[in-house]
């Protein structure tokens, strides 16, 4: 239940020392709280020792620091943990921190549910309630670093990537998602270098291009199919933003930054998307472009019709780009012991209203649970 106060998480810079300004402050005043709330991990202002006790006190009456609520915590046998966070009455979030000997990826959901309905996405089959804010957002960061034990020092932190790749369609929570990433990126903030962040989108063709306006991060595309008939199935956004239009977006905003790559997810279905043919019709889309592909094991959920591909498929598949020159990994499942795997993320998303946002005729229903 909201305390009536304003959340300091999530607010870029700019917004901060505007607030301040409002209650007389300089700018440097509310540079200080960032450290504070970032660097250090600090929510209790009264600790906030360099600040004067009047201004500890009005922000301890006016404002606040206030991460998502911990409903549960599983960890997995090979180090990845997974958190289920309350996001309202009766409604719940997911993010998972993978570790590995190089770096440390935490996950992040940027919506109750989603509406993209995605055929073999578990997040995709509990429909969508509600657009996390910023604070939400980025707390979920400021959250998983205090339960993890990470460090001030950049050079000690346990989380090096953070990616927008859990619950929800981040380009369709914008106006949320950029000021978050804001604060993730800034020197004030949570200090993460542009090639750290990466957001993950199924095509929402008209945010790629106001993001490379925006907001210098890595982008991710659920590519999933090469042929416009197999996406439409599988990934239904692209009945509104089809492949071509999609890949044009793409490759401009690769344009806009030097040494800039795609990458292009592809989840491996058996018998569906997974033939040679048609790894030489994504060889062809990609082919002499600044593309990647991770191909990413399907990872099985309850109530699904697809199993995952045998591995012998997804070497063969993997081979054949590789053949045409483009850079191919195949994604190591991580954190399926506890249902953490890339696809399976689900939280408990009630009174959930059913969007496909691909079709031409959006319809909208409310289910109550």
């Amino acid at each position: 239940m909201s305390s009536g106060k304003i959340n300091l998480l999530g607010l870029p810079r700019e917004q901060m020392e505007e607030l301040f300004a409002e209650w007389g402050e300089k700018p440097f005043r509310a540079r200080q709280v960032m450290k504070w709330i970032y660097a250090r991990g600090q929510n209790d202002f009264e600790a906030m020792t360099d600040l004067a006790i009047n201004l500890r006190e009005r922000l301890g009456q006016v404002a606040e620091v206030r991460p998502p609520e911990i409903l549960s915590r599983h960890d997995s046998i090979d180090g990845t943990v997974k958190w289920a966070l309350r996001a309202g009455a009766e409604q719940a979030i997911e993010m998972v921190f993978i570790p590995e000997d190089s770096r440390g990826t935490l996950c992040i959901s940027s919506q109750v549910g989603c509406a993209l309905d995605c055929s073999f996405c578990s997040t995709g089959a509990q429909g969508f309630n509600r657009n996390l804010s910023s604070a939400e957002i980025a707390g979920q960061i400021w959250l998983a670093r205090k339960e993890l034990g990470a460090g001030a020092s950049t050079a000690d932190r346990v989380i090096s990537n953070v990616v927008l790749m859990g619950m929800g369609e981040p380009l369709a929570n914008y106006r949320a998602v950029v000021p978050a990433i804001k604060v993730m990126l800034d020197d004030y903030g949570f200090e993460l270098s542009r090639r750290r962040v990466t957001l993950s989108t199924s095509g929402l063709v008209p945010q790629i291009n106001k993001l490379a306006e925006d907001c210098n991060v890595a982008l991710a595309v659920s590519l999933h199919a090469a042929n416009d008939t197999l996406r439409d199935e599988l990934v239904p956004i692209n009945r509104r933003h089809p492949i071509k239009e999609l890949l044009d977006a793409c490759w401009s905003y690769a344009r806009q930054y030097s040494n800039r790559q795609i990458t292009f997810e592809y989840t491996m279905l058996e018998g569906v998307n997974d033939t040679v043919e048609h790894a030489t019709q994504l060889a062809r889309l990609l082919k002499n472009r600044p593309a990647k592909v991770n191909l990413i094991p399907f990872n099985p959920f309850p109530g699904t019709r697809y199993t995952r591909s045998p591995q012998a498929t997804i070497d063969r598949f993997r081979q054949v780009l590789l053949d045409h020159g483009i850079i191919t990994i195949t994604r190591r499942t991580r954190g399926d012991d506890i249902d953490a795997a890339c696809g399976q993320l689900a939280g408990k998303v009630n009174d959930r209203i059913r969007v496909r946002l691909g079709s031409k005729m959006i319809s909208v229903s409310v289910q109550n649970q």
